[in-house]
């Protein structure tokens, strides 16, 4: 070998041992930008256990109203009170204060003398009637006796017309008879007894069905005094509520209009009624005008002297409606997180309107058929960065 050739191979060893390997190096892609308003939560997260979600709809929202504090009332026009029809004195009582009673149904039975006596004028009554009818029957036969003998020229026309004349008056005592018997026998069974028997009590019976509010009468009592009421019952079917609303607001209130009530004693419930009168004065006092609403009550929850207040809706329209829970109000605006797909929620912005049981109607913002957080929309605030 040539002493050239051997000092290139050499050169090439010594660079070749003294090289370092070529590294490929690879680009690492940069984490996607978070986007604003917009909150990711892993499927395998524990929080998204904790948010719950909610497709909202539509429902009808006052678009005005007045609210006014208010007071559950008896229906006047549903309340009796119940008096004695005779004097006399109270065998018993068939009803305690509270009882639910049926119309018709005994409430308390009456020992009277004046039933013994309206009885007496009964009897007397008819007996007047026999004797004015024996009397007419005679005067009758009279009159037909004389009457031939005037048509055969036996006796003179005077006499005849004498016995013509007693007829007639003894028709008019079996009339005026008759009509004493039709009336002492209407007051008998007025009374609820019946005609001609002697010893019967009178029971005196609920004139509507209802609910005992007052008793004032204990078996024993003896009682005069027939305008004195020793029973009130009350049919709280129905009830009214009132209400002072203010002179200015007045004129948004109309007789059948929608109101609602809310009541200290059921948080969160409604009951809806119409307005049935307004009243045609205002207090010179406080400025305000009575409204009266009638409301249905066949649950019986709406009591007498129950407080709450009432909102007089002056027309109605269709809005989304939401939970309270679900909107987080900030200084300022408001919004809810709309889900996106899952585990993507979305801020969205909305306005809202209070109305009553603890919800909101959005007047912008969500569309029916949106899916919204409704448990859960603080944790999202505290994700979003």
């Amino acid at each position: 070998m040539k002493k050239s050739n051997l000092i290139a191979a050499l050169c090439v060893a010594i660079l070749s041992g003294c090289s370092k390997p070529v590294v490929e190096v690879k680009a690492v892609a940069a984490a996607p930008p978070s986007e604003p308003g917009i909150v990711r939560i892993d499927p395998s997260s524990p929080k998204l256990q904790l948010i719950h979600t909610q497709t909202v709809s539509e429902a009808d929202v006052p678009t005005n109203e007045v609210v006014s504090p208010g007071k559950v009332e008896a229906n006047q026009n549903r309340v009796s009170q119940v008096v004695l029809p005779v004097a006399g004195r109270v065998v018993s009582v068939e009803v305690h204060i509270g009882d639910l009673v049926q119309q018709g149904q005994p409430l308390f039975s009456v020992e009277s003398p004046d039933v013994e006596a309206a009885t007496a004028n009964y009897l007397q009554a008819l007996a007047s009637v026999s004797q004015a009818r024996a009397a007419l029957t005679k005067s009758q036969a009279d009159y037909e006796r004389t009457k031939d003998l005037f048509e055969h020229n036996a006796i003179a026309k005077k006499e005849m017309l004498s016995n013509e004349s007693l007829v007639k008056q003894n028709e008019a005592q079996v009339d005026q008879g008759q009509a004493l018997v039709q009336q002492s026998k209407r007051r008998l069974e007025l009374l609820g007894v019946k005609p001609g028997e002697f010893n019967q009590k009178v029971i005196v019976r609920a004139p509507i069905a209802g609910k005992v509010m007052e008793l004032s009468v204990v078996p024993g009592e003896f009682r005069n005094d027939l305008s004195a009421p020793l029973m009130k019952i009350a049919d709280l079917s129905t009830v009214w509520v009132t209400a002072d609303v203010p002179e200015t607001q007045i004129r948004f209130i109309e007789k059948g209009e929608l109101v609602d009530l809310e009541l200290s004693a059921y948080p969160g419930e409604r009951f809806r009624g119409r307005v049935a009168q307004v009243a045609d004065m205002v207090d010179p006092a406080s400025r305000t005008v009575k409204v009266r609403a009638e409301m249905p009550n066949k649950s019986g929850k709406l009591k007498p002297e129950m407080f709450g207040q009432i909102r007089e809706v002056q027309s109605l329209r269709k809005a989304v409606v939401i939970p309270s829970a679900a909107a987080v109000l900030d200084d300022a605006s408001s919004y809810v997180w709309k889900l996106v797909k899952p585990g993507v929620y979305q801020r969205t912005t909305v306005e809202l309107a209070t109305i009553q049981g603890g919800r909101y109607a959005v007047l912008k913002g969500l569309n029916s058929g949106d899916t919204i957080v409704v448990d859960g929309a603080l944790l999202l605030k505290g994700m979003e960065r």
